[in-house]
């Protein structure tokens, strides 16, 4: 088995009230902890890769050639969609290119009407060799590989428009954002959730900046039409955690515990359960 367009998956999400996680990877060991997780529930699962994180592992060829070497020396049944996160315009090309099997434009910064001329463009190249398509309406708040979004809510209007071209799957912003939540957020809009789902009927949508985010909040998006969520900051900060906690004790001074494969196992195993939590939140365990 292989990579796979994330259509699919998310559509039926969408159908049955539930969600898809994406988790974004930074190694191998990430990778490896998220596509064991994922076997093991029996759910779908998406790899998310962001410009900067397909950079440090040396370029989207050498990704997309992990994952799916990954997919097969695991033996990994369940459907795995390799997805570009936030990538430019030129990053998706790149991605598409390199093997890729869904790619997300952003083109939140851009005037609406560029935004809707490029990712016109992109759905016609994606669906002419089967892959699925990711567009934004309205920047997600925080910051993703330098890249700074203020928490726009997005125009429903506007998503509509977006949505009309044919793409996949559509991100709107409603007050999310990437990273930690400060203490002040306001929540998720929900106002203005239920206005785009009243115009954006049939195309999932996407929920970016899932980490915090209250599991009441979390089911309550899932019913108004999201079915793709994206984690990545909870699995860096327990996985950041778990390392200190284990040189903090001197584990790595005893033995061999200097190893990477031992040094980084703690952290590996605090992946695996953080993304475990988030399925089953999200209600994909057992639907592969």
């Amino acid at each position: 088995m292989s990579i796979v367009s994330l259509e699919s998956m998310v559509k039926k999400a969408y159908d049955n009230g539930y969600a898809v996680g994406q988790f974004n990877i930074n190694n191998l060991e990430w990778t490896k902890a998220i596509l064991l997780t994922a076997q093991e529930l029996n759910s779908p699962v998406i790899l998310g890769v962001s410009e900067g994180a397909g950079k440090y592992m040396t370029g989207y060829k050498t990704v997309v050639a992990m994952v799916n070497a990954m997919i097969d020396g695991l033996g990994i049944t369940v459907p795995v969609s390799l997805h570009l996160d936030h990538g430019t315009y030129e990053g998706a090309y790149k991605a598409i290119e390199a093997g890729f099997s869904s790619v997300m434009f952003d083109g939140s910064s851009y005037p609406i009407a560029e935004n809707l001329a490029k990712t016109k463009e992109l759905v016609a190249k994606t669906k002419s060799l089967g892959l699925s398509f990711e567009a934004e309406v309205g920047a997600i708040g925080g910051e993703e590989d330098g890249v700074l979004g203020y928490g726009e809510l997005a125009d429903p209007d506007q998503c509509k428009q977006i949505a009309d071209l044919g793409v996949t799957i559509l991100a709107a912003g409603i007050g999310n954002i990437h990273g930690v939540y400060p203490a002040n957020w306001k929540g998720l809009n929900f106002d203005v959730l239920t206005k785009i789902r009243a115009k954006v009927t049939h195309t999932p949508l996407v929920l970016h900046g899932g980490t915090g985010i209250p599991e009441d909040m979390i089911k309550k998006a899932i019913s108004l039409g999201v079915a793709k969520i994206n984690v990545n900051t909870e699995c860096q900060l327990v996985f950041a955690a778990a390392t200190r906690k284990y040189i903090e004790a001197g584990k790595d001074l005893e033995g061999k515990g200097f190893d990477p494969r031992k040094l980084l196992a703690p952290g590996t195993e605090a992946i695996k359960q953080a993304v475990k939590a988030k399925i089953l939140l999200f209600g994909s365990a057992n639907r592969a």
